[in-house]
């Protein structure tokens, strides 16, 4: 159990297979069977083929022989019945012309006695028409006359109530044109007059409120000089003589541009007022103007309708006066061509 330890097994392997041996080859009869078999196949195929031709030709000849036969038979059919037709169609027709003739003689007798008829009712009819025609006309030519006048007349009242009432507005306008333009300038004279008072208080104050500033300025710096700089009398002597003539100056300054200020907007009122009276009175007279000439066009424009109105009313008078004479031209005239078409109906 100790000693050394037992060497390893030794495997041995057994050696590869040969390689298996080629084919042998070994004749078969396939090939030659096949072979046979396809010429037999092909030998009855063309058999076939050809017995199917002639029994193809065998039967076109056959019924080519029935389809002429058939022909022939309908053919012969087909004559008989158009010689029989023909023969019927022949004696309908001499029987239909027959009956025609004794028609159109019964139609044209009876034609002439209602055309007889027709123009004995149309001449009464003529005769009824033209006479309630001419009552028609009349009594049109009366109405239209009246109505002519009562239109004329009518006219004549709404133009002079136009022109009065017209008239009317344009005072009432002028009036109260001019009461607008009393007040508005009564309003602008009392708006500037008060605008002016307020501005020169305004200017008052105001240059009374700087003179107190400045006054108060000076007295307090003064004040404050003495107490800051007591030893420096002179210096603040000449500080204060320099602050007392630069407030002087600034005050005199202040002063001629206030005087100013309050000229020219007293200059500028002025020019404002006289612009606007100007204006004011321009426009009066431009109103004035375009009021006359308003009337004058309104005037022309009615004196124009009025014209208008008479032409077309005689315009219209003439053509109905034509369109009457027309219709009883046309009347006349077709009461010589329907008595004309009755004389020859009558000789045919």
């Amino acid at each position: 159990m100790g000693g050394r330890p037992s060497p390893p097994p030794t495997i041995v392997y057994s050696p590869p297979p040969p390689p298996p041996a080629p084919p042998t080859p070994v004749p078969t009869q396939s090939l030659q069977t096949q072979t046979g078999l396809n010429e037999v196949s092909g030998a009855q195929a063309r058999l076939n083929m050809e017995l199917g031709a002639q029994l193809d030709r065998t039967n076109a000849e056959f019924f080519a022989g029935q389809d002429i036969r058939k022909t022939q038979a309908a053919g012969a059919e087909e004559r008989l019945r158009l010689a029989s037709l023909g023969e019927q169609e022949r004696a309908t027709t001499i029987t239909r012309g027959e009956q025609e003739r004794l028609g159109i003689s019964a139609t044209g007798a009876q034609y002439r006695a209602g055309l007889e008829a027709a123009g004995a009712q149309e001449r009464l009819t003529a005769v009824t028409a033209g006479e309630q025609q001419r009552l028609g006309i009349a009594a049109t030519g009366l109405e239209q006359r009246r109505g002519i006048e009562t239109t004329g007349a009518q006219e004549r009242l709404t133009t002079l109530t136009r022109g009065e009432q017209e008239r009317l507005g344009i005072a009432a306008t002028g009036q109260e044109y001019r009461a607008g333009l009393e007040t508005a300038g009564a309003q602008s004279r009392l708006t500037q007059a008060q605008l002016l008072a307020g501005q020169e208080r305004q200017i008052g104050l105001t240059g009374a409120e700087q003179r107190k500033g400045i006054e108060t300025t000076g007295a307090q710096e003064r004040l404050t000089q003495a107490q800051l700089l007591a030893g420096q009398e002179r210096q603040i002597g000449l500080t204060g003589e320099q602050s007392r003539l630069t407030q002087a100056q600034l005050l005199a300054g202040q002063e001629r541009q206030i005087g100013l200020t309050g000229a020219e907007q007293r200059k500028g009122i002025e020019t404002a007022g006289t612009q606007e009276r100007l204006t004011q009175a321009e426009r009066f007279v431009g109103e004035t103007g375009l009021v006359r000439t308003r009337g004058e066009e309104e005037r022309l424009g009615i004196a124009a309708t009025g014209t208008e109105q008479r032409q077309t009313i005689g315009k219209t008078a003439e053509e109905t006066r034509l369109t009457d004479l027309q219709q009883e031209m046309f009347r006349r005239y077709k009461e010589q061509r329907d008595y004309e078409q009755a004389q020859r109906q009558y000789r045919t």
